[in-house]
Parts: C-alpha cells; sequence; structure tokens
C-alpha cells in the first residue's frame, strides 16, 4: 500500500479564520502492487460540523480498499468552538479535493475510474451539498478550475439533509451560525435541490438514530426519486447514531483527522481563540483536556449485524454504475 499526506490547498489559498494554523488536506491508500485502473473513494468523517471523527475515516478506508478501490480520507474545514460560522468553507474543501484527486487520475491509478464520495452524519450534508451544488463552486485557481468536480456517485451514511422539521440543528447552526439568513437556510435544505444532473446515490440509516432523524434520508431518497436519479435506499430496523464500519473502534486509527481540532485546543490554551467566548473556552478545554487527541474514544457500538452489511451493498451499488 501507498500512503501519503497532501494539503489541497496552495500557499495563500485558504484563510479560514478559525484554522488555527490547519491546512484541509487528503491521507491516500492507494494500491501499488500494481498498474491497474481501480475506482476511487474520497471518505469524508462526520461529526456535526466541529470534528473529523477518527473511526469514519481511515476504519472506512480500510474496508474499501481491501475490496479494490483505492481510498482517499479528506480532513476538511469544522470549528470545534462553534465561533466562527464556516458557510462555505467545506463545500469549497471537498470540491477541490474531488479535483485534486482527478488531476492526479494519472499517477494514482484512476483514470477511467469512478470517484465515489462518503460521508457520515454532518459530512453526509457536506457530501449531498457537493452533488447538489457542484455547478455553483468555481475555482479561481487554473490549474483545478477546468477539472470537473461532480462526483461519480455518493454515498451518505445517516446523513443531515434538512433545514426543516427534521433538522439536526447543531451542525446547521455550526455550519451557518446561529444568525443564518432563510436564503442560507434553504440552499442547505438539500433536498430542495435535486436536479437531474445530481449523480447517483446509495443512502443508509438507522430507524432508532437518536440524533439525526431517519427522516432525513427518506427526504433525499424522495426528491431522487422524483428527478429519476438512480438510488439505493436502506433503513435498518436498530442501530445508534456514528456506527461508522461498525467494528471495534479501540485502536488509534485514524486519529490525524483530530488536527485542526488539536490546534484549536492549544491556542485556547494560549488565550488565542477567535470569537470564543470564556464559557465555550473552558468547556472545550475541559472536554479535550489532553495536550493532544491521539486515540479513539468513540465508543463501541453494539453489534448490528444488518446494518454492518451497508459496506457490502454498497460495493454491489458501486459495481453498478
Amino acid at each position: 500500500m501507498k500512503q501519503f499526506r497532501e494539503n489541497i490547498w496552495d500557499e495563500g489559498e485558504y484563510n479560514y479564520a478559525a484554522a488555527y494554523g490547519f491546512v484541509p488536506n487528503l491521507h491516500a491508500y492507494l494500491h501499488d502492487e500494481d498498474d491497474k485502473t481501480r475506482d476511487c473513494i474520497l471518505i469524508l468523517p462526520g461529526g456535526g460540523y466541529r470534528i473529523c471523527a477518527p473511526h469514519e475515516g481511515e476504519l472506512v478506508a480500510d474496508e474499501f480498499y481491501n475490496r479494490g478501490m483505492n481510498a482517499f480520507v479528506l480532513t476538511y474545514s469544522t470549528d470545534v468552538t462553534q465561533s466562527v460560522p464556516l458557510k462555505e468553507q467545506p463545500l469549497n474543501d471537498i470540491s477541490r479535493a474531488v479535483r485534486y484527486i482527478r488531476k492526479h487520475a494519472d499517477e494514482y491509478n484512476i483514470s477511467g475510474g469512478r470517484i465515489i464520495i462518503c460521508g457520515f452524519s454532518a459530512s453526509g450534508h457536506l457530501c449531498a451539498s457537493l452533488i447538489t451544488h457542484y455547478k455553483d463552486i468555481n475555482d479561481t485557481n487554473p490549474e483545478y478550475a477546468d477539472i470537473s468536480n461532480r462526483p461519480d456517485g455518493a454515498i451518505l451514511s445517516y446523513p443531515v439533509i434538512t433545514s426543516g422539521e427534521y433538522s439536526h440543528t447543531d451542525s446547521l447552526n455550526t455550519l451557518l451560525g446561529k444568525n443564518a439568513s432563510a436564503e442560507e437556510l434553504d440552499y442547505f435544505s438539500l433536498e430542495k435541490h435535486v436536479s437531474v444532473d445530481t449523480p447517483p446515490c446509495f443512502l443508509w440509516q438507522t430507524q432508532t438514530d437518536e440524533l439525526v432523524p431517519v427522516e432525513n434520508s427518506y427526504l433525499f431518497a424522495m426528491a431522487l426519486r422524483k428527478e429519476g436519479i438512480p438510488f439505493a435506499h436502506y433503513v435498518f430496523p436498530t442501530g445508534t447514531h456514528g456506527l461508522g464500519t461498525i467494528k471495534n473502534t479501540s485502536d488509534n486509527k485514524g486519529v490525524y483527522t483530530m488536527e485542526q481540532v488539536n490546534l484549536a485546543v492549544k491556542a485556547l490554551k494560549e488565550g488565542r481563540g477567535v470569537n470564543v467566548s470564556d464559557m465555550r473556552r473552558n468547556e472545550i478545554i475541559e472536554e479535550f483536556s489532553a495536550d493532544t487527541y491521539d486515540t479513539i474514544t468513540a465508543t463501541e457500538p453494539a453489534p448490528v449485524e444488518d446494518a454492518g452489511l451497508w459496506i457490502e451493498l454498497a460495493c454491489v451499488w458501486i459495481s453498478r454504475l
């Protein structure tokens, strides 16, 4: 396996105010045993737009890599302080990441292969934002401006979709701020923006999801159906939110996705927070009391045999695209 890390923004291109020195980046997991052209999956960990949860990154990449795909994990812009609305920055990050991979497609042995994006919860919202709004995103760097940012398909895992009745308000508050305009909320209520040009989708969620109402995936599936977009939609009867691969998460795989959080916490401890109230600063310092986040602490989910089949089902779906 060939592994490496690359920043997706060149020096001077990235200026999110609460980055604290972080630059969005890709971690690659590429097959190097032959020159075979392979499909590619770009994985975005969820985390309410506050963090990129480690258990939804490298562990997922391993699963798809072991099934023959080349895999990337994107650590995109988040804000653990919930003090500087992200607005379009995460959407610009994922758009650039798709263009970056396509620019290097021959080098990565995916030329002619499909690029599938895969997100969880809030990053499911981010993936759905790209497949509904990709035409709106212009890249000012001439190296990428003419490269397509439209994925060939999207896997949306227990996704946040709507800003309406079934919204996960905490995610949208972090993305847009608590004083978002009606226009912003409409733009990021993604069931309203599916079109005939939206790529095919694979959705899965559990009926008992306690954080993101299952109606989110139903709303998006119905919108896809209305526009005639091919999709698969699985709703499993039981399982908590944040299942990821539904495997043991007790090791330290993928903790690199916490880079921005580590930098933000360090800045807060040094009194360098951007627009962070004293109350929020103290909450974060208590929550992240260690100097760095170097182990996966997500609770291991109880066995959910049927939901655990989602990766196999997704691979069948990919093979039919």
